[in-house]
This record gives C-alpha cells, sequence and structure tokens, in this order.
C-alpha cells in the first residue's frame, strides 16, 4: 500500500539531505574501511521521559516510513554533495544507486511508550542504516512531543472537543505534522487546511476579529456570516462587549445558532455567564468554544464551565513545555565481517554520565496485571519469555526495503486511545510524577 491507496495527495520530496553531514563521513571512512557492509542494529529509545510526564506517545511513524522510501539521492542531491567536496567521488558513486533494502521494527504508532523501549529497530548494513538517523530522530522527536501533549490535553478535556489551531505559532511543515501528532493524540480537527490536504484531518474555522472588525457594526458582521455560512456557524463575540455580542448573535441568528467562541477574559466566569445569557436566549442548543493560550492545565480548570469545545494553538505544537522528546538512534548490535552469516554481537556506549547503552537486539512486551492493568514494560534480549510472547509490543513496519504497515491515521488514533485506556489512571494525572509503570530490563 503506498500513499495514494490511503488517499493522499501530496508527495513526499527526496528525504535525503535531511541528515547530518557527519552521516556521510562516517559512510565514506567505512566504505573505505570495508566496514561499511556489516550487518547492524540500530536502535531508537529515550533514557528518560520529559519531566513529570507519565508516559510518551509514539507518533510519527507514517512519516518515518515516507521518509525512508523517499531517501534517494538524485543528480541535484549528488550534485549539491560534489559541490561542497562533502565526501568522495567513490561514496557519490555508492550513494547514487542508495535505496535502504534492510528491515525496521517497532512500536505501532499511536502505542505509549516509557524509558527505554525500543520504540524503533532499524537493521541492514552499517551503511544503508546510519544514513537514516538524523531524519528518523527529527520525525520521530517532534512528533512524539506533539503527541504527548495532545495526549494529555485530551485526557483533561474529558470527551469534549479539541480542535487544533497552532499553524501561526511554528514553522509552515512543521505546522502540518503538528496538526497529524495532535490527531493522533486525541485531537478532533485542526484550522490549517494543508493538515487537511495532506492527511485528510477534519478541517474548521469561521472569523477572526478582524472580521468583526471590518463591518460597520457588530450585527453587520453576524448578518454577513451567518448569510453565508449559515445559522450553524460559530460567532466570536468577545471583540467588544460580550453580552452585547450574545444578545445580537441569537438576534441574528436565532436560538438555531451552532456556537460562540470567546478567545479572552477570564474564561470559567465568562462562560458560565454565556451559557446562562444563551439558555435564557432559548439557545440551549448553542456550544460555547473557548480559546486563548489553553494547555492542558487550563483546560482541566475549565473542567467545571459549561464548555463544549477547546481551541488550542501555541502550547500544542510547542509539545506544551516538552518539544522533544530526547530519543536517540543507538547502534546496539553489528557483524564481525560484511559475511550476511556472521553473527550479531552486542555493542554498546559506555559513558561516565547518563548517555550509556545497552547493547543487544531487543524485544518489548507490556505484561497487564490481573485487572488488565499495564503493569511493566518489559525490555530484553535473548528469547522472550513465554507469558510475554503474546505481548509483544514491536511490529514489522518495513521488509527487505518495502513498507509493510501503512495505515489510515484513525486506526491509529483508535490505537492511542486502547493503549492509554490500559495505563494505570493515574497515566492521565496532571500532577508530576514519573513513568505510570516500570520497566523491567531482562538478559538472556
Amino acid at each position: 500500500m503506498n500513499s495514494a491507496d490511503l488517499g493522499l495527495p501530496v508527495d513526499v520530496p527526496s528525504t535525503a539531505l535531511f541528515t547530518d553531514h557527519y552521516e556521510l563521513t562516517m559512510l565514506q571512512a567505512a566504505l573505505r574501511a570495508g566496514t561499511a557492509e556489516r550487518r547492524s542494529v540500530f536502535e531508537v529509545f529515550t533514557r528518560r521521559l520529559p519531566e513529570g510526564r507519565r508516559y510518551g506517545v509514539v507518533a510519527g511513524t507514517g512519516r518515518v516510513l515516507d521518509a525512508v522510501e523517499n531517501f534517494r539521492f538524485d543528480d541535484g542531491v549528488l550534485g549539491f554533495l560534489r559541490d561542497r567536496r562533502v565526501v568522495d567521488e567513490p561514496t557519490l558513486e555508492w550513494l547514487a544507486g542508495y535505496r535502504f533494502r534492510g528491515d525496521i521494527w517497532g512500536y505501532p504508532e499511536g502505542e505509549v511508550y516509557f524509558p527505554g523501549s525500543p520504540i524503533l529497530r532499524v537493521e541492514g548494513s552499517f551503511a544503508e542504516c546510519v544514513l537514516l538517523e538524523t531524519v528518523i530522530l527529527s520525525i520521530l522527536n517532534h512528533d512524539s512531543a506533539i503527541a504527548a501533549a495532545a495526549s494529555r490535553m485530551s485526557a483533561a478535556a474529558g470527551g469534549r472537543g479539541l480542535i487544533e489551531m497552532g499553524a501561526r505559532r511554528t514553522h509552515e511543515l512543521a505546522a502540518v505534522a503538528a496538526s497529524r501528532a495532535a490527531y493522533v493524540g486525541g485531537f478532533e480537527a485542526t484550522s490549517d487546511l494543508a493538515a487537511g490536504f495532506r492527511y485528510d484531518i477534519p478541517t474548521v474555522g469561521t472569523s477572526a476579529h478582524a472580521f468583526t472588525l471590518l463591518h460597520d457594526s457588530e450585527r453587520d458582521a453576524f448578518t454577513a456570516q451567518v448569510d453565508t455560512l449559515g445559522r450553524g456557524t460559530t460567532l466570536l463575540v468577545d471583540t467588544y462587549d460580550v453580552a452585547e455580542a450574545v444578545r445580537l448573535a441569537v438576534e441574528v441568528a436565532g436560538p438555531e445558532l451552532g456556537a460562540v467562541r470567546i478567545d479572552s477574559g477570564d474564561l470559567l466566569l465568562v462562560a458560565h455567564r454565556v451559557r446562562q445569557q444563551l439558555d435564557e436566549l432559548g439557545a440551549t442548543d448553542t456550544k460555547i468554544v473557548v480559546t486563548s493560550d489553553l494547555d492542558e492545565y487550563a483546560i482541566a480548570s475549565l473542567g467545571a464551565a459549561p464548555v463544549d469545545a477547546y481551541g488550542v494553538g501555541t502550547q500544542l505544537v510547542t509539545g506544551s513545555g516538552h518539544p522533544t522528546c530526547s530519543m536517540v538512534y543507538k547502534l546496539v548490535a553489528r557483524a564481525k565481517s560484511a559475511d550476511p552469516k556472521a553473527p550479531l554481537e552486542p555493542v554498546a556506549k559506555k559513558s561516565m554520565g547518563a548517555k550509556s547503552s545497552r547493547g543487544g537486539r531487543k524485544w518489548a512486551a507490556r505484561r497487564l496485571d490481573e485487572d488488565g492493568v499495564a503493569e511493566a514494560e518489559v525490555v530484553g534480549t535473548g528469547p522472550v519469555p513465554a507469558d510475554l510472547v503474546d505481548r509483544q509490543l514491536l511490529v514489522e513496519l518495513v521488509k527487505g526495503g518495502e513498507v509493510v504497515a501503512r495505515e489510515p491515521l484513525d486506526a491509529v488514533r483508535a490505537r492511542h486511545k486502547a493503549a492509554r485506556d490500559l495505563l494505570p489512571l493515574s497515566a492521565t494525572q496532571l500532577s508530576r510524577g514519573e513513568a505510570v509503570i516500570p520497566t523491567e530490563l531482562v538478559s538472556p
């Protein structure tokens, strides 16, 4: 299955230069040393969750698959590398025929993860795997951070609607990825049309304060909007006086008015007043949407307010204070020769600080208690214990260079909700704490 099969209308361009200079210099040196073709295993993991977070969310896997599939060195890219003398001619010749032909396993997108979880495992020759480090990390670190923030906001919203509205608060391309990740984490719609076009995410939007200010009166603005978009539209009521705007909104649209949006002030107090006023005017079915620099804490604080939906921007697309997940891509096993039959040997970085890694090709499983609630993330090398065989987390994503696990975004979104629901209840508490379940390391 390819992107076209999922109805995605935008092709991904070459991702070959979404990498660091040293990936190519390592490649050149390994080619010259005769070690480039040694079978190798790289793993993506994080040593810790962002401070105070109870779980992480795997997001961006679908974008990683696109990036790997489109990692190609065309004539323009090769010309750039040649002009800058980044690598020598033999290396350029090797790059001209580059295709990732290895295997990739990973946590399915939408799944939760914990410190030490082998989120992605990339297997192939050293040469073909090492080139993918930067692009894989850039996607997973960004998207997983946004999805984790979205998941916390979704839990805080308690089933109320969530709209992603952060396009103007981040890079224009990052905004599209952020919308996708927010949808995975539980948001229902986005204001960003590029995200709707690329990923078929529902898009919403009506008007800004500028539209009201354009007209000679608030009544004229509301009338123009209702005449154009219908009575089910959402009218922005805090440009001038909220109470007067609500009165005008119902007068213009009638009790069939779809919603009003509040973008400033004491949202808890204003929402209660607006709800009371709408009910008194007979607009009992008119919804209330609130915006204005919301994060998960602000959303939770509005839990007792008569709010029907939240629009979130800046805090969402910046990961609500944690814009990265500190994921790393480390070599954990390699063969001693280029012989395809040479056995893999564990390798690991040793460090005086907290940056050491654990060698060996790993599996992961989540152990549940007698009530079906997750109680531990079990990570090991060697044989998988019999009681955990059916609880393994890694799935095959790429086989022999071919993507085998593309899936609709709605399936990813549903998976995340199911995975979060299996965690202990404390996972969704906003108070700071450690990972909600421990990671247990198992050796053969």
